[in-house]
C-alpha cells in the first residue's frame, strides 16, 4: 500500500465527493493520506477531514503564499494546535519566489516559526520551495544549527544542490506528478539519486495530476501513477517502491498511530 504524503482534501474541489475520493484512493492501493494545512484560519476544516477518516492525518501551518495575509503566528501557537492526536506535522511552509504572493520577509519569518515549532515539538516540517533554493537551504541550515528537526521537501521541483543540502540535514524528499512531465529531466535525475530511505511520493492534489491524468483534477488515487514512474526511473518494482516509501512515511511521521502503520 502507498501513502499520499501530501494532498489538500479540505479544498472545495473535493467538497461534494470526498467519500468517493477516499474510496477511489483505497481501490488504487493508497492506504493512507496526509492532508495539508495552508491557511491557519482554515485549520478546523483540515482537522475535520482527518477526524472523519481513520486513514487520514493532517498538519497545521501557513503556506508561503499566505504568509503576508494570514495573521502572524509563532511557534507556540503552532505547537498548541499540533497537540491534537490527528496532527502529525507542521506546514506546509517555506519560500516561493516564483509567484511572490507574500513579501519575502513575511515568508522567511513564517518559515522560521514553523522550523522552531518542529524543533521544539519533535514533529516534522513540510517545506515548499520554488525559485528560492539558496534562501531555503540557508534558512534550513541556520535553524538546524540551533537544534535538530526533521522534515521533508515536498513536491520537489528544485535543483540538485537544494536536495543535497536538505539530505545532509537528514531530511526526506517527496516527488509529485511533476516527475512524469516531459520537461522535468532535472527533477527525474534527483528522484533517481535520492537515497531510497529518504524518498516519499505524493499528489499535491488537487494540483499537478501526473501523466496519464494530466489536465484532470488530481486526487490521491493518482499517487499510483507517480509511484510507478519513480519505480521505473530507479529500476525497481512498484511493490518495492511502495514498501520503501510507506516505511519512510511512518518513520518520519512518528506520531502516526500503530494501527494506521500496520
Amino acid at each position: 500500500m502507498l501513502v499520499d504524503s501530501h494532498c489538500h482534501l479540505d479544498f472545495p474541489e473535493f467538497a461534494e465527493e470526498l467519500d468517493a475520493v477516499v474510496e477511489r484512493a483505497g481501490a488504487a492501493g493508497i492506504g493512507w493520506m496526509l492532508t495539508i494545512n495552508t491557511h491557519l484560519s482554515k485549520f478546523e476544516g483540515v482537522r475535520a477531514v482527518a477526524e472523519r477518516f481513520d486513514n487520514i492525518w493532517c498538519t497545521v501551518g501557513i503556506h508561503p503564499h499566505e504568509a503576508g495575509r494570514e495573521a502572524a503566528t509563532d511557534a507556540a501557537q503552532l505547537q498548541a494546535l499540533a497537540a491534537h492526536p490527528k496532527v502529525v506535522g507542521f506546514g506546509e511552509t517555506g519560500l516561493d519566489y516564483y509567484y511572490e504572493k507574500s513579501p519575502r520577509e513575511d515568508q522567511k519569518r513564517n518559515f522560521r516559526a514553523h522550523l522552531q515549532a518542529s524543533r521544539e515539538a519533535c514533529l516534522p516540517v513540510i517545506v515548499h520551495a520554488r525559485d528560492a533554493d539558496r534562501d531555503t537551504a540557508d534558512i534550513l541550515e541556520d535553524e538546524y544549527a540551533k537544534g535538530p528537526f526533521s522534515g521533508l521537501l515536498h513536491c520537489f521541483s528544485s535543483g540538485a544542490e537544494l536536495a543535497h543540502r536538505a539530505l545532509d540535514l537528514g531530511m526526506y524528499i517527496s516527488f509529485s506528478g511533476i516527475v512524469t512531465f516531459k520537461n522535468a529531466d532535472e527533477v527525474r535525475a534527483v528522484a533517481k539519486s535520492v537515497p531510497l530511505n529518504r524518498l516519499l511520493v505524493e499528489t499535491d492534489a488537487p494540483f499537478l495530476a501526473p501523466i496519464p491524468m494530466r489536465g484532470k483534477r488530481n486526487e490521491p488515487a493518482f499517487t499510483a501513477y507517480t509511484a510507478a514512474a519513480v519505480a521505473e526511473l530507479r529500476g525497481m518494482t512498484e511493490a518495492e517502491l511502495a514498501e520503501a516509501t510507506t516505511a519512510n512515511f511512518f518513520r518520519l511521521f512518528t506520531k502516526t498511530n500503530e494501527k494506521g502503520a500496520a
